[in-house]
């Protein structure tokens, strides 16, 4: 299993691997700068060519995750240069890392008497990112979290904005379970339609990487609270079953962003979870 965890890169890209390695995870994701800011960052290139050499060399899978002020669906056109020349950043450095892509959040609903305007202005944004971007990684657009009907919590939503840029194909899906349990998307015992119905759509084919995260709360409750995935959540170890040991996520990065402590650390979570689903 491509199972890991979020990392901290305080002292380094290399390090933030190594850190992986040592919690004997095989895929990590890291904030490839500040994640509290969209002030450009200046890297340190031999750092992250070994990062990228390490991972290749132990088989380690990364992926980034833009910093939180990231918004697809900006409140200005100065916002909205800074929100490209940010994700422009983050790729350069995930692709010197050698990461499959950068994680981004779905946007937000900007006018409530007019649903299309904020679709379009997410499509204008990655369309001005990719028409400056020629590298490998990808953009890897993640489900939200908001109660049943909220903008960006359903797969037709996803796979109509990746239909609807000018290169598809740079674009691929990031699926976070605690966001989709809490939106209803995935109620915890209807993965068989999720599956089917996302396979007809052409979401899971393009899933690159899954948020494997449990929930403080109850299904639908619009709240994005996350919780272990064996400890204080509402997903059950039998709701978790049908999407870990379902084909479609078969050799895809599996990312705890669970709490840790030292009764819950990451190492003891991905060994638990290797235990019940490693195949």
């Amino acid at each position: 299993m491509f199972i890991g965890c979020h990392v901290s890169i305080k002292e380094g890209y290399y390090h933030a691997a190594k850190s992986a390695k040592q919690l004997n995870a095989a895929s990590f994701q890291y904030f490839p700068k500040n994640p509290r800011s969209l002030n450009i960052k200046a890297y340190d290139t031999e750092d992250t060519r070994l990062c990228k050499q390490f991972c290749h060399e132990h088989d380690i899978v990364s992926i980034s995750h833009s910093p939180y002020p990231t918004n697809l669906t900006p409140e200005s056109p100065e916002q909205k240069k800074r929100v490209v020349r940010s994700i422009l950043n983050d790729l350069h450095i995930s692709d010197a890392c050698g990461s499959l892509g950068v994680v981004v959040h779905f946007g937000k609903n900007k006018d409530a008497n007019n649903p299309l305007y904020s679709y379009q202005l997410m499509i204008e944004v990655i369309n001005e990112v990719m028409e400056q971007w020629d590298g490998k990684s990808m953009l890897l657009l993640e489900n939200n979290a908001g109660k049943p009907g909220s903008i960006g919590t359903t797969m037709e939503e996803l796979v109509k904005i990746r239909q609807l840029i000018d290169r598809p194909n740079s674009l691929g899906f990031c699926l976070d379970t605690c966001h989709a349990f809490a939106s209803g998307l995935w109620n915890g015992d209807n993965w068989e339609y999720v599956m089917e119905h996302g396979n007809n759509l052409g979401y899971f084919q393009n899933l690159k990487v899954i948020h494997l995260n449990n929930s403080k709360y109850q299904a639908k409750s619009g709240k994005d609270r996350h919780a272990n995935i064996f400890h204080g959540g509402y997903i059950t170890e039998k709701q978790f079953d049908s999407i870990l040991q379902s084909s479609v996520i078969q050799n895809i990065p599996l990312i705890l962003e669970t709490p840790k402590d030292k009764k819950n650390s990451h190492e003891n979570e991905i060994a638990e979870i290797k235990s019940r689903w490693g195949r």
